[in-house]
């Protein structure tokens, strides 16, 4: 079964790499263009662009698929289906029935819940204890889709999404081998999503990251670990910008925002206290809580925020 694959960033990669581990021919690779990374901003290839290129599969870099040239690749890949993992564009009607068994795509969630762009961030910034990836039918709407198969897996109490990622990555490889050796032996099945269950995960926002210290210990935490790669939960200490990597709930009390313990860095919030494990001031370095707090002198009863 000749596969094309479409794909972007790091998630994507373990598909890739499974598709290929398991034999199956993937006769091209679509990906976004390359883009502007680092202080130089010179172009950078996204990570499926470059796995792609070290087993030698051709790659496209449209930057529209609805002129009818992607389509005409797609055809030359003779493709038989096409698996489309974070890819990032939305795919025309005719691209995704152009392949023999159609399109089917990996999601970072158990649909319907959670269709869009953040499925990982919004799941930890519910306070969701559970989660998993969805393979489906591709349909013109937005991760609405019959679903193939799903898997399911545990949050941790203080995972942060971008540890969720990782390990959601590999279980959606995993599950899109196995969705395919089913569609091979004719024995996959398809369930519509019931639409009056599903909610949106829409993309992160800069606007999102101020901590409100008013808020449960339980809420500010869920957004450290949500926002922990972009666009990072922060707050404002002796005048400067504060971001947040790890937190952890702990014991405290005391008003909205005071620094309960000098060491450990443990601030009270508006139910319960949090201890912050791992910041970086602005313009400074990531550390720890405990490191941060020992080059800084605390003032008595001092207030974050």
């Amino acid at each position: 079964m000749n596969i094309v694959f479409m794909g972007t960033p790091d998630f994507a990669v373990p598909c890739l790499q499974a598709l290929l581990d398991a034999g199956y021919p993937v006769t091209g690779v679509f990906t976004q263009p390359d883009k502007p990374k680092g202080r130089g901003y010179q172009l950078a290839p996204p990570p499926v662009k470059e796995l792609a290129l070290t087993h030698n599969i051709p790659v496209f870099q449209p930057k529209t698929l609805k002129d009818g040239e992607a389509l005409r690749q797609i055809q030359q890949c003779k493709a038989e289906l096409l698996v489309v993992v974070a890819y990032g564009k939305i795919l025309p009607k005719e691209v995704l029935e152009a392949p023999r068994y159609g399109s089917i795509n990996v999601h970072a969630s158990l649909l319907p819940k959670y269709r869009g762009a953040g499925p990982i961030q919004w799941a930890i910034l519910n306070g969701e204890t559970e989660t998993g990836v969805t393979t489906m039918r591709i349909a013109e709407g937005v991760d609405t889709g019959d679903m193939l198969e799903q898997a399911r897996l545990q949050i941790g109490e203080n995972e942060t999404a971008d540890e969720l990622h990782d390990r959601l990555s590999v279980l959606g490889a995993s599950l899109l081998i196995s969705t395919i050796k089913k569609m091979e032996a004719g024995t996959l099945t398809a369930t519509p999503q019931d639409d009056a269950l599903a909610t949106h995960a829409p993309m992160l926002d800069r606007e999102m990251s101020n901590i409100d210290f008013k808020k449960p210990a339980a809420q500010i935490h869920n957004l450290v670990r949500g926002l922990s790669s972009w666009p990072c939960a922060s707050t404002v200490y002796q005048g400067k910008r504060l971001k947040v990597y790890h937190s952890h709930l702990c014991d405290g009390k005391g008003k909205p925002g005071e620094l309960l313990n000098y060491k450990s860095f443990i601030v009270a919030c508006g139910d319960g206290a949090i201890c912050f494990d791992t910041v970086q001031y602005e313009g400074g370095k990531r550390m720890s809580g405990e490191d941060f707090l020992r080059g800084r002198k605390p003032s008595e009863n001092e207030i974050l925020g």
